[in-house]
């Protein structure tokens, strides 16, 4: 076997090895949906329960801060 084929052979091996290695990761567009609908619901809590949650906060802020 010469040089050449040898490379040739140890580089198609890699290439092989990343392809499974790629297949292997993940749906990718689905973390970008999972991601943004996290966003989303976020949101929409946020949105509905703002009082109660800035309220919530601020009651454990003063509490670690000594202020109660």
């Amino acid at each position: 076997m010469t040089k050449l084929t040898a490379y040739l052979r140890v580089w198609t091996l890699g290439s092989v090895a990343r392809l499974r290695e790629d297949r292997e990761r993940g749906d990718v567009p689905g973390w970008v949906m999972v991601t943004v609908m996290t966003a989303v619901l976020v949101v929409a809590i946020l949105g509905i329960f703002e009082p109660q949650v800035k309220s919530a906060l601020t009651g454990i802020i003063d509490s670690v801060s000594g202020k109660n």
